[in-house]
């Protein structure tokens, strides 16, 4: 187990770039999904996009750099690359509804082994609402929550979502630091684990049910083990 929460976050954001490819159009959410681009390959151009009316969106822009309006669907002030453009709301979610996204990353309160996913709404604390995530988790050609495998040490991957749904059967893969997890109409495979967990461990900290691939891999460097 990787007890440290920094490193963490490095070892989901490392490898869910590896998802990524040359070409794509990604939604990332706030979070550990926000580091995935430090990641990827200088090979792989992957075009970004946030739903408050953004493509080509780059970097968070340095304080001597702010233009006032530009800033993620967070609020936060970003940069805006050469071949990118800015837009009105409905475009914007006219690209997520009509299937032009390739892939959504976000994080997760509760994902269970059917893709079900819940990460807008705790009961007894105000939220404003689930914002645009009801339509990336529907509209998006990929679904990838990019999480910490557990709450408090309590599982966060169960037999079924205790919370209020963002999308019914709309996630494709599962990346905690613990291990990647795949979604298929025969339920939950476990294709990859990472260096500092193991078996018994992901069994432990996992209510849901599930398989473990034949052809288990390590999550770092994609190597072959025996389960």
């Amino acid at each position: 187990m990787i007890n440290d929460r920094k490193e963490a976050n490095i070892v989901i954001a490392k490898r869910v770039a590896k998802e990524l490819k040359d070409g794509q159009v990604v939604n990332l959410g706030f979070g550990v999904p926000m580091m995935v681009p430090q990641f990827i390959s200088k090979d792989v151009n992957v075009i970004f996009h946030s739903e408050n009316g953004l493509v080509g969106m780059g970097a968070d822009a340095p304080s001597e750099a702010i233009d006032k309006d530009l800033t993620n669907a967070g609020g936060v002030y970003v940069t805006i690359e050469d071949y990118g453009s800015y837009f009105d709301s409905p475009t914007s979610f006219g690209i997520v509804r009509g299937g032009h996204l390739d892939s959504t990353i976000l994080g997760a309160f509760e994902v269970d082994q059917e893709g079900n996913l819940a990460n807008w709404a705790v009961p007894g604390k105000f939220i404003p609402g689930m914002g645009g995530a009801m339509d990336l988790v529907t509209g998006a050609k990929q679904v990838i929550v990019a999480m910490f495998h557990t709450a408090k040490g309590s599982p966060k991957i169960l037999k079924k979502c205790s919370l209020p749904l963002t999308g019914a059967k709309v996630v494709d893969k599962i990346i905690t630091e613990f291990g990647l997890f795949e979604v298929t109409p025969q339920g939950l495979i476990l294709k990859e684990i990472q260096k500092d967990s193991s078996l018994d461990e992901i069994r432990k900290y996992t209510e849901a049910d599930y398989q473990v691939s034949p052809q288990l891999k390590r999550m770092d460097d994609g190597s072959p083990i025996t389960a």
